[in-house]
């Protein structure tokens, strides 16, 4: 009987001691660990990846951000702000009721088959609209120059980034509305176009965050 129970206690001890070791270990050591590295060696990354204009952090380049309008007295779905340029659909091509607005608490997109007669009219809607915004007196969109990214939202329906063809298509409009030169809004275009990863993978692509920070500098300044 007391072997037995010198035994037991004997277990239970070593398991306790396990416990404290690994707790410390993997629970405190490890975890302080890699966020010291982390903090050394990539601390924009680490936090976030924030982005900041005028001295305060204003969100962060991997997640993407409405540019709409006030909502109206009985309006229910925002206009976009048509002086910014304008990231991909925000909402799924429909009512997903995950993400219909870049909310963070959830994310998501409205899957449906290439021939699902919803997502059709979703795409041509949402492409008539691109057409209708960005062309201005003088410069008309044509639909044909209407990129896919423009006219679908991303699997996560958070992607911060568009093609060059999409922020393209946008230039005259903005330029318009905020009364600039168009060549000095095309630079600014073409100055945040980054290229593919190392060269070779995923595609060009424009960060909205980052070129409406620019864009507002450069509003200041004319």
């Amino acid at each position: 009987m007391n072997n037995s129970v010198s035994n037991t206690a004997r277990l239970l001890w070593a398991g306790l001691r396990a416990l404290l070791v690994l707790t410390l270990v993997n629970g405190v050591i490890y975890p302080l660990a890699v966020t010291g590295i982390a903090q050394g060696l990539f601390d924009d990354k680490a936090n976030g990846s924030e982005t900041e204009a005028d001295g305060k952090v204003v969100g962060s380049s991997l997640i993407g951000q409405a540019y709409n309008l006030p909502l109206k007295k009985g309006q229910e779905t925002p206009e976009p702000d048509l002086k910014w340029f304008q990231g991909r659909p925000q909402n799924g091509l429909g009512t997903n009721g995950v993400n219909t607005r870049y909310k963070l608490i959830l994310s998501g997109a409205t899957n449906r088959s290439g021939d699902n007669a919803d997502l059709i009219k979703w795409v041509k809607d949402a492409k008539a609209a691109v057409v209708k915004d960005n062309s201005v007196p003088g410069h008309r969109v044509k639909p044909a120059e209407v990129p896919a990214d423009a006219v679908t939202s991303s699997g996560s329906g958070l992607d911060p980034d568009i093609s060059p063809q999409y922020a393209k298509i946008q230039v005259h409009r903005v330029a318009e509305k905020n009364n600039l030169p168009v060549d000095k809004v095309e630079k600014l275009v073409k100055d945040h176009t980054e290229g593919r990863t190392l060269g070779f993978m995923g595609e060009p692509r424009v960060n909205v965050l980052e070129l409406n920070i620019a864009l507002k500098e450069l509003i200041k300044g004319n």
